[in-house]
C-alpha cells in the first residue's frame, strides 16, 4: 500500500465505522498511520492500535529501542498491542521479555505474537512470565489451521487472522460461490463472516472505500454452523505468505 494510501484508508475505515488499526514496523507506514490518528476526529480512547516488532529488531535492547521508534513515528505515547512479527530463531526469547518490560511500563495495553504456530506457543510457555494476548497468523478455510485454534481458546489467547480473504485468490472455488450464491453475499462477507462465527478476530486489508464498506458489512449476517462446518472441510494447506516453520 502506497503510504499516502494508507493515511487514506485509515481515514476512511475511521468514517466507516472500523475503530482496529493494524500495523508494523515491516510495513513502513507507521508515520502515515500516526499522521492520521491526528486528524481523525474519532477519540484515541476509541480506537485499538497495533504495531509489531521487526525480524531486524530481535533482542532485548534491539527491541525495547524498536518499540520507542514506533511510538515516536505513531505519534503515540502508547500502543494498545504490541506484537513480535515472526518468530526469528535468534532473539525471540530475549525478545519476548523485552516486550513483557513494555507491557509493565504500561506502553502497551497488551502484548502477543504473530505467525506462532504450536512449536512456537510450547516454546512461549517454557519461558514466559504471562502468556501472550493474541496471535495473529495466517487462517482461512484454505489454510483452516485448527491445532492452533483449540491451543488458543483453550489457553484463553485470542486467535487473530491476517490475509484472510486469500488476496481474492480462491474466489472461484465452486463451494465458495455456491455459499455465495445461497446468503446473497460477497466471497469476502462469507469468508470473514467464518472467521466471525469461528470467534476469529479478522484483519482485511484494502485501500479502497468501497471494499473496506464491504468488509465491514460482512458482521451484519450469521453463517449457519452447518456451512462454518462444511468450510472448515476447505483446508488444503494453502498460503500465501511464508510458512513460520522455517524458523524453527
Amino acid at each position: 500500500m502506497y503510504h499516502q494510501e494508507a493515511e487514506l484508508a485509515v481515514l476512511n475505515a475511521l468514517a466507516i465505522g472500523y475503530r482496529l488499526i493494524d500495523t508494523a514496523s515491516m510495513y513502513e507506514n507507521e508515520v502515515q498511520i500516526g499522521n492520521a490518528l491526528q486528524q481523525t476526529t474519532v477519540p484515541r480512547s476509541e480506537i485499538y492500535l497495533t504495531t509489531k516488532l521487526n525480524n531486524t529488531d530481535h533482542g532485548y535492547d534491539q527491541a525495547l529501542r524498536a518499540f520507542d521508534e514506533s511510538l515516536k513515528k505513531l505519534q503515540q505515547d502508547y500502543v494498545d498491542l504490541y506484537l513480535i512479527h515472526w518468530p526469528i530463531k535468534e532473539g525471540r526469547k530475549e525478545s519476548w521479555k523485552a516486550l513483557e518490560n513494555i507491557y509493565a511500563s504500561g506502553r502497551a495495553k497488551a502484548i502477543g505474537v504473530a505467525n506462532y504456530t504450536l512449536p512456537f506457543l510450547k516454546e512461549l510457555e517454557t519461558y514466559a512470565n504471562m502468556a501472550p494476548t493474541l496471535n495473529q497468523i495466517e487462517f482461512t478455510p484454505w489454510l483452516f489451521q485448527e491445532e492452533v485454534l483449540n491451543y488458543c481458546n483453550k489457553n484463553n489467547i485470542q486467535l487473530q487472522s491476517y490475509s484472510p480473504i486469500t488476496r481474492g485468490q480462491k474466489f472461484n472455488d465452486p463451494r465458495l460461490i455456491a455459499l455465495c450464491e445461497q446468503y446473497q453475499k460477497t466471497p469476502a462477507q462469507i469468508i470473514l463472516n467464518w472467521n466471525i462465527q469461528l470467534g476469529v478476530s479478522t484483519i482485511p486489508k484494502s485501500a479502497k472505500k468501497e471494499r473496506l464498506q464491504e468488509n465491514f458489512d460482512a458482521q451484519h449476517f450469521t453463517l449457519s454452523a452447518q456451512d462454518v462446518e462444511l468450510m472448515n472441510t476447505f483446508n488444503e494447506g494453502f498460503r500465501i505468505c511464508d510458512d513460520p516453520a522455517i524458523f524453527l
